[in-house]
């Protein structure tokens, strides 16, 4: 798995990239809850559940399932997240999904169970640059630094680079909104 900090990578540029103020900060902590909740199933291995077991780690809170009944819950919270119902679904959905699909993107590890229950099946993508997380205090030494530059190349980098992509599309530079003198 990525880090859980780089799991909040994908809500925090989704925000970045929107017109200031459409994205509230209610909904941006939900987002940044839903990214990183799915690694809440490392609870899995303190009580004893098989790691490729259905709600074992990258199990069952790995799926499309597990990100539409986060984003189901949004949409009826839309109103304490200060969003409107599309947009709280869509966003919550979107940010949720982000963690399996960085998931599959790591180098170790079971794959991830995107369509449970459907399938048992643990899915990797074809490609898979982003060096895999080591747990707890093994994430402070040099295996660690290697994820984590891994996740600066792989993951924030390219996010913040589509950001600024975006924010130039949506506002050239020079483009003041003023009438010329």
């Amino acid at each position: 798995m990525p880090s859980v900090f780089t799991h909040a990578a994908v809500p925090l540029a989704l925000w970045c990239a929107s017109e200031r103020g459409r994205v509230s900060a209610r909904l941006l902590g939900a987002g940044v809850v839903a990214a990183m909740l799915p690694d809440a199933d490392v609870l899995a291995f303190v009580l004893h559940v098989p790691y490729a077991d259905a709600f074992g780690h990258r199990g069952a809170s790995h799926s499309l399932l597990f990100a539409a009944l986060l984003a189901a819950l949004a949409l009826l919270l839309h109103r304490p997240l200060h969003a409107g119902r599309l947009q709280a679904l869509v966003f919550v959905f979107a940010c949720a999904l982000s963690h399996p699909l960085l998931d599959a993107l790591t180098s170790g590890g079971l794959g991830v169970a995107l369509w449970w229950p459907w399938s048992d099946a643990r899915l990797f993508a074809p490609w898979r640059p982003i060096r895999v997380s080591p747990f707890a205090n093994a994430f402070f030494s040099a295996r660690g630094l290697q994820t984590v530059l891994s996740e600066l190349r792989w993951v924030w980098l390219p996010l913040a680079l589509a950001v600024l992509g975006w924010r130039m599309i949506q506002s050239p530079p020079g483009a003041s909104g003023r009438a010329p003198d």
